[in-house]
């Protein structure tokens, strides 16, 4: 019987930088200094919850990869609670030696000590490999989010207005602009 390599602990502030690597096509767009801060809050957040967790995977002593879990319900109108198992990544030197197994075994052990019956996987849609193995694991789609930032989606809204119901150039940020130029000159 081989020894596994694999150990698994909970994330410190420490691994801040580490994940901010691992985790980079998750973090919001900003320098890897703030990436780190915002990763070190969400540490810390962890650490004082009894909720969420982040654990980190190493192979052989080396940082190999990382899950964030977090006890929630399946959606906010579906009460049922569930395990979030979210952003499960191996860095990829140390793929297929384990690491993604023993992350999502630690969200499956971990929803059982909490008697919670479901667990929640997600993976980034351009990750065919990993949504692959997240089927392959037994979780089935349940829903696609989709992101848009809020002017596309103001413009789109607006173009599938009837043209009769538009109002040509209206835009809130012009209209407040515009606003306080007005104020500004009766005020001066």
């Amino acid at each position: 019987m081989t020894r596994s390599m694999v150990t698994l602990r909970e994330a410190t502030v420490e691994d801040a930088l580490a994940l901010t690597e691992l985790w980079a096509d998750l973090l919001r767009r900003a320098d890897a200094q703030e990436q780190a801060a915002d990763l070190e809050t969400v540490i810390k957040d962890s650490a004082d919850s009894a909720e969420q967790r982040i654990v980190v995977a190493e192979y052989d002593g080396e940082f190999a990869g990382a899950v964030l879990l977090r006890i929630t319900t399946l959606t906010p109108l579906n009460l049922t609670p569930t395990v979030l198992i979210l952003a499960p990544h191996v860095a990829s030197r140390f793929r297929r030696r384990g690491v993604g197994h023993a992350l999502m075994d630690a969200g499956t052990t971990w929803a059982e000590e909490n008697g919670i019956g479901h667990v929640t996987g997600g993976a980034a849609h351009g990750t065919r490999e990993a949504n692959r193995y997240l089927a392959r694991l037994g979780l089935g789609a349940s829903a696609i989010f989709r992101v848009g930032t809020t002017q596309a989606m103001r413009d789109k809204l607006t173009e599938q207005l009837p043209v009769s119901q538009r109002v040509p150039g209206y835009r809130p940020q012009r209209v407040l602009a515009a606003r306080r130029i007005r104020r500004a000159n009766s005020a001066g």
